[in-house]
Parts: C-alpha cells; sequence; structure tokens
C-alpha cells in the first residue's frame, strides 16, 4: 500500500517549519544585486556616465544615483521611524529631499562609493532584523489597494526596484557596445564546459 502525505501533513507530523526566504537570505540577496549593480558603475567608462538612451531618460550617473539612494525612502519608514501606517506619511517631502540628494553631481569614483556606502548601510540594517519584524503588518493609506502590506515586501522591493534599473543599466552598456560582465561570466563557463 502506498501512502500519500502532502508536504504540510507531512510538516505538521514532524513540527518543522519551511522558511524559504528570511532576513539572513535577504541581507544576502541585496548585497549580491548591488555587487552587481557596482560592476556595471565600474564597467561604463566615466565619458559615458552622461550617456542617455533618450532625452527624456535619466542619465548612466543620474540611474546610478537614483539606484544608490533608493533604500532611503523605505529605511526612513522602518528602521527610523517605524511605521505602522502610511496615512500622515509626508510623501512630498521625503521624496523632495532624496529628489535634492539625487541632483547633486557626482564623479565615477563618488558614485560607485555611493553606491557601496548606502548598499551596505542597507543590508547590515536588513541583517540586523528579526523574522517578526519582516512579518509586521503596515497599513496603506485608505483606498489603497492592496489595504497593508508586510514589512517583508516593502523592504523586498527595494530589491526589486534596484533589479528593474540594473536591467536598464545592461541594456545602456550594450547601446553602449559593452557586454554586460553577467553575460561575460556566463560565456566564459558556457566555453569552459565544451
Amino acid at each position: 500500500m502506498i501512502i500519500i502525505i502532502s508536504a504540510s501533513q507531512l510538516l505538521a507530523e514532524r513540527r518543522i517549519t519551511m522558511k524559504y526566504y528570511g532576513v539572513k537570505e535577504l541581507a544576502v540577496g541585496s548585497r549580491t544585486v548591488r555587487g552587481n549593480t557596482i560592476h556595471i558603475a565600474q564597467d561604463i567608462p566615466e565619458d559615458k556616465y552622461g550617456f542617455k538612451p533618450a532625452p527624456e531618460y535619466r542619465s548612466v550617473a543620474q540611474l546610478l544615483t537614483h539606484i544608490a539612494l533608493a533604500s532611503r525612502f523605505q529605511y526612513q519608514l522602518h528602521a527610523v521611524e517605524k511605521r505602522t501606517t502610511m496615512e500622515g506619511l509626508d510623501f512630498p517631502s521625503l521624496m523632495k529631499q532624496i529628489m535634492e540628494e539625487e541632483a547633486k553631481p557626482r564623479t565615477k569614483p563618488q558614485l560607485i562609493t555611493l553606491l557601496q556606502d548606502e548598499g551596505e548601510k542597507w543590508a547590515s540594517w536588513i541583517d540586523g532584523l528579526s523574522e517578526e519584524f519582516l512579518g509586521q503588518r503596515v497599513d496603506m493609506p485608505q483606498g489603497s489597494t492592496p489595504p497593508y502590506k508586510s514589512r517583508f515586501e516593502m523592504i523586498l522591493s527595494v530589491k526589486e526596484h534596484e533589479m528593474h534599473h540594473r536591467g536598464q543599466l545592461m541594456l545602456i552598456e550594450r547601446l553602449l557596445g559593452i557586454v554586460p560582465h553577467l553575460t561575460r561570466e556566463r560565456e566564459a563557463r558556457m566555453a569552459q564546459n565544451k
């Protein structure tokens, strides 16, 4: 006789909790994503930092600065204010501060340092969080869909946001005639395995 037991039954019987992605994975993932962004920043020559793929688009330098500072919004909400609701948030003021910081001109070495420093500040903060904190609910403004989010989802959005813009940077690299480092590394592995 074959007995089929579902994973949830097995976990319940053994009192095992499966955890796929928690604090440590989030911190490691954030550092990995930032490391790849820094690699791109290093690969693009400084004389191409003013390049824009279209007139209304951010330049390479503006995009890298935007990525470097993007965690500040979530950091303010969760680390500084420890908000449990978005009601009453002075969103325009907070965004104005971030946008003013983004507008400051920076050299390539300054941008790389900013990416490193901001990325490590963010990942180190995540590293010190508890699973309980990540699971806490934050209410969105009235009428929002969904009406609330977990801190985990909001904190994870920083990494998702960076990966979105990193994809744009990789396309810009192609427009500039640069093969992205992840492609170069994959091609090197494939060549070794032939």
